[in-house]
């Protein structure tokens, strides 16, 4: 049963849950509860002001859970706000397991989304790193080095696509592994295409 305000083109993600399924109604009651828009943005359904995004609702196999999208400003008095990795710079989630944690704490939830819509009204921004203070992986800088067109290629890139790259080349653990993927992708990089293009 679909809540009064809620988006018909949304229910599908909710009757489709297997595991989550009671959870992620509760959190759909809570964020419509807050007078926010439903809507459908990458596969999931996410709660907007206006234009503006405000929080959205994921499921992984170990977790359901909210994402703030300005998650880094808000004040996190009850310490639940979770930076999903280091390169997760605004986003924050706020993570449950059972439908328990999610009742317990309405009234918390409800107070972080108000929350996050005052950030939004107020026009506040997260001071994003800039791309470049994103580490270079020795593997990308050296063919930077050798292929002059390569480097002119990749800084023609807008700045999230070369920060897609940078954290792409970035994140394996062994050389072998960077070399490889930065070899993969230098055609894509010669085309203009980004990470995911």
């Amino acid at each position: 049963m679909s809540p009064n305000n809620s988006n018909p083109n949304v229910d599908f993600y909710f009757d489709k849950a297997e595991k989550w399924q009671k959870e992620l109604e509760q959190l759909r009651v809570i964020a419509l509860d807050c007078q926010l828009t439903e809507e459908l943005k990458w596969g999931t359904p996410c709660y907007t002001l206006g234009d503006r995004n405000i929080v959205l609702i994921h499921d992984f196999k170990e977790y359901c859970a909210f994402l703030f999208f300005k998650g880094a400003l808000l004040k996190d008095t009850h310490n639940i706000l979770i930076q999903q990795s280091d390169n997760v710079q605004a986003g924050r989630q706020i993570r449950f397991t059972n439908l328990k944690e999610i009742t317990d704490q309405k009234d918390i939830l409800k107070t972080y989304i108000y929350q996050a819509i005052e950030v939004e009204r107020a026009g506040l921004k997260v001071n994003l790193k800039k791309t470049t203070e994103f580490e270079v992986a020795e593997e990308f800088q050296k063919k930077l080095d050798e292929m002059p067109e390569l480097e002119k290629a990749f800084y023609a890139l807008t700045p999230g696509r070369q920060r897609g790259y940078l954290l792409h080349f970035s994140q394996p653990k062994q050389s072998k592994t960077r070399e490889s993927r930065v070899k993969k992708n230098i055609p894509d990089i010669l085309d203009g295409k980004g990470l995911n293009d």
